[in-house]
């Protein structure tokens, strides 16, 4: 199972748009306190447009309490990282992955990134930014684990339309 946790995320467009992201990923979404904001702002509803409802998410008071209700494979998105994101191996659909990502005006600190020195990642990037969005970042970390993964039963044609829609 593929999870996103926010380590004290800030921007409620940012949460909004991961929470619509998990929704079309299947993937269960974890946000350490503190908030930047709360769960029930309008800018979190336009993110995630009518999808919010449909999310699945746990908020935790602190990362203590994250890591002692959560067993798997934590993997650790910050600029500082040394490896690419894809030259990990996501593959196993029965392990339980959790991709972390800091708050987006500090990351996530030295202290939490020490014990995981070997699965902190960086998205290649040229020098020109600092770093690219964080709800871009968990677009490109969730898709390259589920391309690894087959997509699992993630759809492959538009459900809403018929199959033949650019046909017709």
């Amino acid at each position: 199972m593929l999870n996103v946790v926010l380590f004290e995320p800030e921007i409620p467009g940012n949460t909004g748009n991961i929470m619509r992201t998990c929704v079309a990923t299947d993937t269960h979404l974890h946000l350490i306190k503190p908030l930047g904001f709360s769960l029930d702002e309008k800018y979190i509803k336009r993110s995630g447009v009518n999808y919010i409802d449909k999310c699945e998410y746990t908020v935790y008071e602190n990362i203590e309490e994250f890591f002692a209700k959560n067993q798997g494979t934590y993997y650790f998105l910050t600029r500082y990282g040394h490896k690419p994101h894809d030259s990990f191996d996501y593959s196993n659909k029965d392990e339980n992955i959790y991709f972390f990502f800091g708050k987006e005006s500090t990351g996530i600190p030295k202290e939490i990134l020490r014990p995981y020195l070997n699965n902190c990642m960086r998205i290649p990037m040229t020098n020109k930014v600092r770093a690219l969005n964080l709800s871009n970042s968990v677009a490109i970390m969730l898709y390259e684990a589920l391309r690894q993964q087959g997509y699992r039963d993630l759809l492959r044609e538009e459900p809403h339309k018929s199959k033949n829609f650019l046909e017709e």
